[in-house]
């Protein structure tokens, strides 16, 4: 097996619990990434957020098509 090129060093805040928003510091980035819930995941999961942000499945469906 070969050895691995990248560790990923992420540390992610829950910033505002009701409106689900959490912060991701990505490895040495210096801006946070912000996540949080919106549209059809706030429905999903039963919550009314004052606030909408992209969701985690947003960030890898990204990536997946990136």
């Amino acid at each position: 097996m070969s050895e691995p090129i990248e560790l990923t060093k992420i540390t992610i805040i829950q910033k505002d619990t009701a409106n689900k928003v959490r912060e991701a510091y990505i490895a040495d980035f210096p801006e946070p990434v912000v996540y949080g819930v919106h549209s059809g995941v706030r429905e999903f999961y039963g919550v009314d957020t004052e606030v909408e942000h992209p969701s985690t499945l947003d960030h890898i469906v990204a990536a997946a098509g990136g």
